[in-house]
């Protein structure tokens, strides 16, 4: 007898959440990586499987059935305090310090002027100093705040965030039920703008939603629910609330603005349209706005530690440790100039031939190029990608993420170099299998995700 398909995909689905919850629970932290390997991998598989099995599902159940997994699996990230990220004690503190009426630019973490403020979840005292996500400040403090010596580095949208989380409190547990709320919004979003379609399950069913988006509690989650929401008004031709969107989006962690070209698809090809003023100048508009009350409070000082975050994280001519794939055949000087020229012929390409009725195609070539180009070693980066292949289907860039993952365990320019390349390739071999140009098995057929 032929198993049916809606139970043997929800046994499917709740096998990945299972595992999903020991991985969170019993499988290792940033302080203890080896175990994580395992754990991800078999969450992986579990993923893939989930997705073969809900290929079968009629078109009518999948809605359901895609957003009560994603329940699931965002559920799963609540089980545990954060595992491998401490950002949600700077997200915490930045709320807390914003209630107290200070600007979150205005002082770091470890400044005297703030010590009224520290806490005990924040600031441990008797533990010896010695967890992963813990460091001593300069007057010998231990703190779970990371950077304790620097500004806050988030856009002024994020702040805001953070603060509108105080009243509920300013802990990990907050950041992460906010997480889980933000990660099932993006998945009913993904249902409303697809019309229900299987490739939301990309998001939803996603293991690194559970990671990053709820049990580290990354506030990229908020930035790609505002893409989504942004790209399906651009759809619509919504152009005003898709810049709007577009534009807070941006102003929650920057890398949405790599979006912005995919909701002007096809510009360059056509005639001048209001439309085309409409959305970009809405979004620059949300931006600068959301920027003045703090630009009021502490005037350049907004900036934060941005300027030193890029340095730190190889950026820095002299100090490049970024761009693995394209130092490979490049000088190091000459890969951030050839990194930013192929991301301009990405951007020309999209506003160029894209298609207007669907942004997201668009948007993913743009935002997914660009992670390839940089390589960075941080995966959430990667949520933004998960979302946007979520609306295009193009399931093979989730190996950006991916990728980002493996170098955030392993780290190191060889491992950077291998897991990148891995994800162009795997990039690479779907997109021309897709359009027809690789070999297909004998018998194989066309399937959405």
């Amino acid at each position: 007898m032929t198993a049916r398909p809606v139970p043997l995909c929800a046994l499917a689905v709740t096998a990945l959440a299972g595992c999903l919850a020991l991985t969170l629970t019993t499988g290792g932290t940033l302080g203890n990586r080896p175990p994580l390997y395992g754990w991800y991998a078999a969450d992986a598989v579990l993923f893939g499987l989930s997705l073969l099995a809900l290929r079968r599902v009629p078109q009518r159940q999948v809605a359901r059935l895609v957003l009560a997994g994603g329940v699931l699996v965002a559920a799963a990230g609540l089980l545990a305090p954060p595992r491998t990220s401490d950002d949600a004690h700077r997200y915490g503190w930045d709320g807390k310090v914003q209630a107290a009426g200070v600007s979150p630019y205005a002082h770091a973490p470890e400044d005297p002027a703030l010590a009224r403020l520290r806490d005990p979840g924040r600031f441990p005292v008797g533990d010896g100093c010695t967890g992963w996500d813990e460091r001593r400040t300069a007057d010998g403090a231990c703190t779970r705040i990371n950077r304790p010596a620097v500004h806050t580095v988030y856009p002024p949208l994020a702040e805001a965030w953070f603060l509108a989380q105080h009243p509920f409190g300013d802990g990990v547990r907050v950041a992460q039920a906010a997480g889980a709320v933000l990660a099932v919004a993006t998945t009913g979003v993904l249902l409303a703008v697809t019309g229900g379609r299987r490739r939301a399950a990309l998001w939803a069913w996603c293991p690194g939603v559970a990671v990053w988006a709820v049990n580290d509690a990354h506030v990229d989650t908020l930035g790609a629910l505002l893409t989504v929401a942004g790209l399906g008004w651009a759809a619509r031709g919504r152009s005003a609330a898709g810049g709007a969107a577009l534009g807070a989006a941006t102003a929650v962690k920057l890398l949405p603005a790599l979006a912005l070209p995919g909701a002007l698809s096809g510009a360059l090809s056509r005639r001048p349209a209001r439309a085309d003023l409409v959305l970009p100048a809405t979004a620059a508009g949300v931006f600068v706005l959301s920027y003045l009350p703090y630009v009021a409070a502490s005037g350049t000082g907004v900036l934060g530690y941005l300027p030193g975050y890029l340095r730190e994280e190889g950026y820095r001519q002299g100090h490049l440790e970024r761009f693995g794939l394209l130092r490979l055949v490049l000088p190091d000087r000459l890969a951030p100039w050839a990194g930013a020229a192929l991301l301009a012929a990405l951007v020309w390409r999209v506003l160029r031939h894209g298609d207007p009725a669907r942004p997201w195609h668009g948007a993913l070539t743009v935002t997914g190029g660009a992670l390839l180009l940089a390589a960075p070693a941080y995966p959430w980066y990667g949520l933004l990608v998960v979302a946007l292949a979520a609306l295009d289907g193009r399931w093979e860039w989730l190996a950006v993420p991916a990728a980002g993952q493996l170098l955030y365990l392993a780290g190191g320019s060889r491992v950077q170099q291998l897991a990148y390349g891995a994800a162009l390739l795997v990039i690479t071999a779907a997109s021309l299998r897709r359009v027809g140009r690789w070999p297909r098995p004998v018998g194989a057929r066309m399937t959405e995700v």
